[in-house]
């Protein structure tokens, strides 16, 4: 497995950050791409990668991008499709700003991501992971754009798989569930302020019907990420893979029953 050149959007940090370090541990070249160039060249630093800025949802950013990962590293093995973002707001109230934004986050930024770097996978007979969220497969209060975007790239990965397999490059998606990341920390703010308690009893009351009673670390979900791009997973394609704890096997109506001694 060392030595493949792994490109990661979204990689300053959370998610992309840990799958950034866990490739790098093991001899991955490892290239990191966000909007935000410090956290990027503070990891880079760090693990020995390659800092590029640039928005993975801007199609003519990746030309550059592309360019810059050929000449430097050569070709491209692995991409992990992390970059994503918010799309708060019920249909009602959202605009079409903040639909377009959603889309172009969690969505858009896969696609064209995904469209730069299939010629050189294809060469390496390479694969992607795209990061969802187990938003893909359940709806969460409010968050018509994001639950949406995410619901499409399932989508995207079995397209991908679908067209692609034949010339041996895998996809797959992720679907993590609560993960302790900044941008979830904070979405914990308004619990923690309607309840008047710190940030660990927040992500404690948004898992306690959840089987496992804790969220993902980062490090955890870069591991299954790290699974899927391995040789390990070399018959797995077009699929997806939850790491929600538990979360989407529970059967909501019987919820109650569990809470009959709380009555």
């Amino acid at each position: 497995m060392s030595g493949r050149v792994v490109v990661i959007t979204g990689a300053g940090t959370g998610i992309g950050a840990a799958c950034a370090r866990r490739f790098a541990s093991q001899g991955d070249r490892v290239v990191l791409i966000g909007r935000r160039r410090e956290p990027l060249e503070r990891l880079a630093g760090e693990i020995g990668g390659l800092a590029l800025s640039g928005d993975a949802a801007d199609p003519d950013a990746w030309l550059g991008l592309t360019a810059d990962i050929q000449r430097q590293l050569g070709g491209i093995d692995v991409l992990i499709a992390n970059a994503g973002g918010h799309g708060l707001g019920s249909a009602i109230d959202t605009s079409p700003e903040n639909w377009a934004a959603a889309l172009r986050s969690n969505l858009d930024s896969a696609f064209f991501s995904a469209r730069a770097c299939l010629p050189a996978l294809i060469e390496r007979r390479g694969n992607l992971v795209l990061v969802a969220s187990i938003a893909a497969l359940v709806a969460g209060p409010e968050v018509c754009g994001y639950t949406t975007a995410k619901h499409a790239l399932l989508g995207l990965t079995r397209s991908l798989a679908r067209d692609y397999g034949p010339l041996g490059v895998r996809a797959n998606a992720v679907c993590p569930g609560w993960v302790r990341t900044p941008m979830a920390d904070a979405e914990m703010q308004p619990l923690m302020q309607a309840h008047g308690e710190d940030l660990d009893a927040a992500y404690a009351r948004v898992c306690a019907d959840v089987p496992l009673r804790r969220p993902a670390a980062p490090e955890e979900i870069a591991s299954v990420c790290a699974f899927l791009a391995s040789a390990e997973a070399a018959m797995v394609t077009g699929t997806l893979l939850v790491a929600d704890g538990g979360a989407s096997c529970v059967d909501l109506p019987t919820l109650a029953f569990t809470r009959l001694g709380d009555a």
